[in-house]
């Protein structure tokens, strides 16, 4: 496979098509501010890249990773997106090699729902460690409604009761 990249845009060429796949990295600092900075980032650059079905959810998911960071990770923190083939990847690397886990909030809980919402409103997600530390990633259809077994924040009512 060859490759070349100009401004954020890599044409991979695979088995004689061109596939267009799309990157956007930023660094952020291992702070609360960070969580409004990732979701402002996240709203600009999937609405020029047409994911605009999908910036609510991309923005409250991108928040719940780069709030888990910043609190339970440890060092800068970095945002970045791909997007293939009608798909959005985001992901959100930290410096502290444990991976997260899914745990189970009480009613009256202030926390503890983040990965839950994960879980719900993206196709798919997972955890990986890197040579820095640890990377959390989702991935979500370019259209809220190209995927019917992706969550949507209608789901999360049934939830909050």
């Amino acid at each position: 496979m060859s490759r070349f990249s100009w401004s954020g845009i890599v044409a991979a060429v695979s088995g004689g098509r061109c596939v267009a796949r799309r990157t956007a990295s930023w660094w952020l600092s291992a702070e609360l501010s960070s969580v409004g900075r990732a979701r402002r980032l996240t709203r600009r650059k999937l609405t020029a890249w047409g994911f605009g079905d999908q910036v609510e959810v991309a923005e409250l998911l991108v928040s719940e990773l780069v709030g888990n960071a910043v609190e339970h990770g440890c060092g800068r923190v970095r945002l970045s997106f791909v997007a293939e083939d009608g798909l959005l990847r985001c992901e959100v690397e930290d410096e502290d090699p444990e991976l997260p886990r899914m745990g189970w909030a009480e009613v009256d809980d202030e926390g503890g729902r983040g990965l839950f919402l994960v879980d719900v409103l993206s196709c798919c997600w997972g955890g990986v460690r890197t040579s820095r530390g640890k990377a959390v990633w989702f991935e979500l259809p370019a259209s809220a409604h190209a995927e019917a077994e992706v969550g949507s924040l209608d789901a999360l009512a049934a939830f909050a009761v």
